[in-house]
């Protein structure tokens, strides 16, 4: 089958390589792609949201799954586009309807969403112009710290813990009336703080029935120790040594059965991909957020771990028969470090000359983020530039082997964390 992957980042490297792999996969087209996805397939010079040029493409190349690897062209309705033009009507796309991407594209609609299918998640107000005044007295009176969330999306960053009341009335003022996160902040969310240890999991659904993923922990700060400023993630480990079988348990009966649930009953559209941003609050998960495809760096590790063909689950997905497959686990775990460039995620400089990237093997492989190719040379192109995920008998070997190879690696301004999976090593 030809597959067009839509995307450019270190997931799609990572998506890309998995379906590569498959006994189905017959040609593998990325748009835009990067230095590395150009390695698993064809790089295509178009956007993901360039719904008219993918529809042209998709003709042209025969393409018969379209994969969206990020949330952009899922909001925007690119499975809902597909549906409505009776010359694509047949190319399945593996993602949700726009309605369905409204659980990552709206904090508010998520929520309500939670509410009327009893879900865990920390209480909450939204606020936006029309009750400003309201939202700033709310504020007052709400206990520290406060989390406030910008309604749409905002690249991971949309998301302030305010430590006292004059920083929280900054931030909203920030959001809604100067638009620090442009449209995405019209509407804020103000949220209730939990006190917990966060963690991914995902599921793969047809809208009815679901698959459980193995899950991952991510850590955002740009710095060591979890500090400084939230990054889009800075690595991933997998499995997460507290997700045991018991909390699992708790996981899948209390969020993804009437996640899952909810669309079916609710006539949401949804084959593809449901990402859980959980906390566990003293040993039971609550919801933070949903995500209505992989996460990023999470599927660096997820992919590695995952065994099973990622095309015959595509394709069951499609199909209607996902009841019928079997999620199979690598048992080793996966610790993925990402290198990213100096002043990241503020700005920084593009056109670094990439160094020392080792061949993939068995154990080991650096996926491309922020890259292009150029000649014989690759290129810093992004924030985050390369991450390395290697697979090892426990987490702490995992980790020092991306942290060797990190250390290998050599482009100007380079800069990482040695310290990912910390709690657990």
């Amino acid at each position: 089958m030809n597959i067009l992957l839509l995307g450019s980042g270190g997931r799609e490297h990572a998506l890309a390589l998995k379906m590569s792999q498959s006994t189905l996969c017959g040609q593998l087209f990325i748009a835009p792609g990067n230095a590395g996805t150009a390695q698993c397939g064809t790089n295509v010079n178009m956007g993901v949201s360039e719904f008219d040029k993918i529809k042209t493409f998709c003709l042209d190349n025969a393409i018969d799954l379209v994969v969206p690897g990020s949330e952009e062209a899922l909001v925007n309705g690119i499975y809902d586009f597909f549906q409505k033009d009776a010359l694509l009507q047949h190319i399945p796309v593996l993602g949700p309807s726009k309605e369905g991407a409204q659980l990552e594209g709206s904090k508010a609609y998520a929520k309500l969403f939670m509410q009327r299918n009893n879900i865990p998640t920390a209480a909450y107000r939204e606020f936006s112009e029309e009750n400003y005044e309201e939202g700033l007295a709310y504020l007052q009176q709400h206990s520290l710290p406060i989390v406030l969330k910008a309604d749409g999306l905002a690249a991971g960053k949309g998301v302030v813990i305010a430590a006292s009341y004059e920083e929280a009335a900054e931030e909203f003022e920030q959001m809604i009336k100067s638009a620090k996160f442009g449209d995405a902040s019209k509407t804020v969310v103000v949220e209730q703080f939990l006190t917990g240890i966060e963690l991914s999991v995902f599921a793969i659904t047809d809208g009815h029935t679901y698959k459980i993923l193995p899950e991952a922990k991510d850590y955002k700060r740009i710095g060591e120790g979890d500090l400084g400023l939230n990054t889009g993630g800075m690595g991933a480990v997998s499995p997460v040594p507290f997700a045991d079988a018991a909390f699992m348990k708790k996981v899948e009966d209390d969020v993804i059965r009437p996640t899952i649930a909810g669309l079916s009953k609710e006539g949401i559209v949804y084959h593809g991909f449901v990402f859980f941003g959980l906390i566990n609050v003293e040993g039971s998960p609550f919801v933070i957020e949903y995500n209505c495809r992989m996460g990023d760096p999470e599927t660096e590790v997820v992919m590695p771990r995952l065994k099973n063909d990622a095309l015959e689950l595509f394709t069951a997905v499609m199909t209607g028969k996902l009841s019928e497959q079997t999620i199979y686990a690598d048992e080793r775990a996966a610790a993925t470090v990402m290198l990213v460039s100096k002043g990241y995620p503020e700005a920084y400089e593009k056109n670094k000359v990439i160094n020392g990237i080792p061949a993939p093997t068995r154990d080991q492989v650096v996926f491309h983020a922020g890259t292009r190719q150029e000649g014989n040379e690759v290129l810093t192109n992004g924030g985050r530039v390369l991450s390395i995920t290697s697979l090892a008998s426990d987490l702490s070997l995992a980790l020092a082997h991306s942290v060797q190879t990190a250390e290998q690696i050599a482009f100007d301004g380079k800069v990482y964390r040695r310290d990912i999976g910390y709690e657990f090593v």
